[in-house]
């Protein structure tokens, strides 16, 4: 027998063998992962969730109201920080969470959209957002800047539709504004007040302008606190008296620094309450990792301020502190501050 022929015949009988070897070669994980041999072992992610790791929002107590902290239930979106209650439209719903808080203080308190039972022509979307003028990198002071900031940003694709004006939802006024894409054939009308030093949002899309009007007015049924304002929403009465930098020298008597036992780079951006007598009763943060929260708040529970006196009685104060990096803002420009 020709040796060649006996050689390769001798390989294409060796090489079945090797492949099926290589192939047992890496041992597939035990317990769970898209390459287990066992891929159910693990517990999964529930069906709609987004994990997000990293630097998340958190509290001293589980008590105080915080803005991320809203809900909705029996139709009915509800958030006791803002002291806002607003029944849905009929067959609305939010299927999903917003994500946590920027570290410039930005929060999707519900994203609100027609259920599968809907049965109307048109649909639309309800986003309720907050912007914490604290944090925020726009240049602006209050909800009636930040709108006039926005509409002047419009990229070339949207068209202001709707000059920005004043109306009242609810009894309560709010600056108004619209936009639209000729492109995608979609309308947004935005309204905004203040509440507690930030600008609440509430924008509302569709293809069709009728059903934009229609859920403006139906929004007359939502249940406000007295302060909202596009200008003046700074706290008092039932909520703490919101001063944007407070924690100054002037009014701190005592301050204690972090101590990090871990390097870290991110800003955190801090809401504090203070009480009457001067001591920090309620610690929030907007965006921090769980090493930071705890050292800065070892920290500010040594922190004491001078009382804020209002009307010669002492009252509760919210401010916000950046501990890290230092934000940079632009000044508001006179376009910015304009009222109307």
């Amino acid at each position: 027998m020709d040796s060649r022929f006996f050689r390769y015949a001798l390989i294409l009988t060796l090489l079945p063998m090797a492949w099926s070897q290589s192939a047992r070669t890496p041992r597939l994980p035990a317990s769970g992962g898209d390459f287990a041999d066992n891929p159910g072992a693990v517990t999964r992610v529930p069906t709609g969730v987004i994990l997000v790791k990293g630097a998340w929002s958190s509290a001293s107590d589980s008590v105080t109201p915080v803005p991320e902290g809203g809900s909705i239930v029996n139709d009915v979106f509800r958030n006791p920080y803002f002291g806002i209650t607003y029944p849905l439209p009929k067959d609305w719903i939010e299927k999903y969470k917003g994500p946590p808080p920027s570290d410039t203080g930005r929060y999707v308190l519900a994203q609100i959209r027609p259920s599968d039972t809907f049965k109307g022509p048109a649909r639309a979307t309800i986003l309720i957002t907050a912007e914490d003028m604290f944090f925020t990198s726009s240049p602006a002071a209050n909800a009636l800047q930040l709108i006039n900031y926005q509409k002047r940003g419009l990229q070339a694709d949207y068209k202001l539709e709707l000059p920005p004006s004043q109306t009242r939802i609810a009894g309560h006024p709010f600056t108004f504004f619209g936009y639209w894409s000729p492109i995608a054939q979609l309308h947004w009308y935005v309204l905004a007040t203040e509440i507690r030093c930030h600008t609440v949002e509430l924008v509302v899309t569709s293809r069709d302008t009728k059903l934009l009007q229609s859920l403006v007015l139906d929004m007359n049924r939502m249940e406000l606190p007295s302060e909202a304002s596009p200008t003046t929403g700074t706290g008092g009465g039932d909520f703490p008296v919101c001063i944007k930098d407070y924690a100054n020298d002037e009014n701190v008597i005592t301050k204690v620094d972090p101590i990090f036992t871990e390097r870290t780079f991110s800003p955190v951006p801090v809401r504090i309450i203070i009480d009457k007598s001067g001591t920090v009763k309620h610690i929030h943060f907007l965006s921090a990792l769980p090493n930071q929260a705890k050292a800065i708040a070892d920290a500010l529970h040594k922190w004491k301020f001078k009382p804020y006196m209002r009307n010669r009685q002492p009252v509760e104060v919210e401010t916000g502190i950046m501990f890290g990096s230092a934000q940079h803002r632009k000044a508001a420009s006179a376009e910015d501050v304009a009222t109307e």
